[in-house]
């Protein structure tokens, strides 16, 4: 796959909203079977990519006013043997696979009006990002009459190293963990099926952390427990209920999104990890009704479901403090929250040239608490919120297919974003804004020649977001807030091309 996209700059400043893009992948994937009983696969891919966001793109970054920029590298493989026991009830799985990415990035620029310390800060303002990640293990399987039991143990480790000289930015951390697993699908009667499982990690974590003069490290280790349950009930030949309980937990390290910086003010942003940070822990149940009858030729089905989710210790990031080069944002564990709300679906289907899917989210996702965004400075309160930024409360989707004949057919689909809350600094004053709420419709017309009984060629034409529900109040220039990006995320779009295969 080849992608070639170039930076667009919605509110003609000079300065882009959308990155310029360059992307070429290339993968592979085969099997080997040396006997009926067991298999090979291997898989093998390799990314290159080029991302760059500001101005002045006929420039070396450190000649612009502002740049973020990225090349990515990154070799992907794995391998896996399946070996099936004499009956095919039973099969091992053993497996490894790893990932090596190094990247090379800018965050900086001279500024509105550059001094010769800024054009000192934008030369060494280049990064270089070393990370390698692997896992291996083994899963046992074994299919009883009507039940399923699977286990098995694996191994992760992750290495980062991630360095910007020019700000004195050092990130360097691994991460090894060993799990075992175990689940067991319990199916006593042909209406009532139950799975229910047991994950243990253990997690050790080796970091150091260096922003400017400040230093932090991370040594721990600790385990976690985490259960999962899920049943399935057959009421009736038309009603189904499920329900279930799962445990999750995130460990105390730096991800990668932290290594990314952002832009706000002319200042770069910068997320450091906090001392002392605990595990995060999630508790989610779920439970839903789905309806499904036949009325004629028409099918429809219709799922109700609700779920809760309880966080402890979340991470949540604070807006620390700034001196002339950077913002500091800290990695801090967050008072308690929850997240709580519906999923409404609907399928209909009158025949077999239409059908009509739809489905919204109606929920609330808040903190026990008004929680800390960021500290109190001089010409600002501190600013806190009970609720999660950039949540929307309301969201869905829509999917509709006509197919006019056996050769023509039209699809429309659309994804509707409610208003959420998001934070906006201006002149190194933060606000909570509201924004608006958006719905992207798309549209696609295709037709197929069939060429042989197992070649088919389609044209296909179309538009996305075709009402342009875009964004209107980006920032300009070099002092804008990166950050302030919400809603769909491209423009009006004219989309065609031809697609070859054997189409079922």
């Amino acid at each position: 796959m080849h992608r070639n996209r170039q930076p667009f700059d919605k509110n003609k400043d000079g300065f882009s909203e959308i990155t310029e893009l360059n992307n070429t992948t290339f993968g592979t994937k085969a099997f080997f079977k040396p006997s009926d009983v067991n298999k090979i696969t291997v898989d093998f891919s390799t990314i290159q990519e080029f991302r760059r966001g500001g101005d002045q793109f006929n420039k070396s970054p450190h000649f612009t006013a502002i740049t973020e920029q990225l090349e990515t590298n990154s070799l992907i493989g794995g391998i896996t043997y399946d070996h099936y026991l004499a009956d095919y009830k039973q099969k091992i799985s053993v497996y490894a696979s790893g990932q090596k990415t190094k990247r090379k990035s800018f965050y900086g620029g001279l500024g509105e009006a550059p001094t010769a310390t800024d054009s000192l800060r934008a030369a060494n303002s280049y990064g270089d990002t070393d990370d390698l990640s692997f896992v291996t293990g083994t899963q046992y399987t074994n299919n009883f009459e009507d039940d399923v039991f699977t286990g098995g143990i694996e191994f992760n480790y992750n290495k980062t190293n991630d360095q910007i000289p020019g700000y004195q930015r050092i990130i360097d951390q691994k991460t090894k963990g060993i799990g075992t697993y175990a689940q067991y699908e319990w199916k006593p009667i042909s209406s009532f099926k139950a799975l229910i499982g047991m994950r243990y990690d253990y997690i050790f974590v080796d970091g150091n952390y260096q922003l400017q003069q400040v230093e932090r490290s991370s040594q721990k280790n600790f385990g976690s427990w985490n259960p999962r349950l899920t049943i399935l009930y057959d009421i009736n030949s038309n009603i189904q209920f499920r329900g279930g309980y799962a445990r999750g937990f995130r460990a105390p390290q730096a991800f990668n999104e932290d290594m990314h910086v952002t832009s706000i003010g002319g200042k770069q942003v910068f997320v450091l990890i906090g001392e002392d940070l605990k595990t995060e822990y999630s508790n989610a149940y779920t439970g839903s009704f789905n309806f499904s009858r036949n009325f004629g030729n028409t099918q429809t089905s219709l799922l109700v479901e609700g779920f809760y989710t309880q966080l402890n210790n979340p991470f949540t990031t604070v807006l620390k403090s700034e001196s002339n080069d950077i913002m500091i944002e800290e990695m801090r564990n967050g008072t308690d929250a929850y997240v709580y709300g519906t999923n409404l679906e609907l399928n209909v289907a009158p025949s077999s040239i239409f059908s009509l899917q739809a489905g919204g989210t109606i929920q609330r996702s808040r903190y026990q608490s008004a929680q800390l965004i960021a500290e109190a400075k001089t010409g600002q309160e501190a600013i806190l919120s009970k609720d999660f930024l950039r949540t929307p409360n309301v969201y869905g989707y829509l999917n509709a297919n006509w197919k006019a004949t056996k050769k023509f057919a039209v699809d429309l689909t659309g994804v509707y974003t409610g208003q959420m809350k998001i934070s906006h600094i201006q002149e190194e004053i933060m606000s909570l804004k509201n924004t608006r709420d958006f719905m992207e419709l798309n549209a696609r017309l295709g037709y197929t020649f069939a060429v042989h009984k197992d070649f088919n060629l389609e044209l296909f034409a179309g538009v996305q977001n075709m009402f342009n529900a875009f964004q209107k109040d980006f920032d300009k220039g070099a002092n804008r807030d990166s950050n302030y990006i919400y809603g769909p995320t491209k423009p009006r779009t004219i989309t065609f091309g031809v697609k070859i295969g054997h189409f079922h």
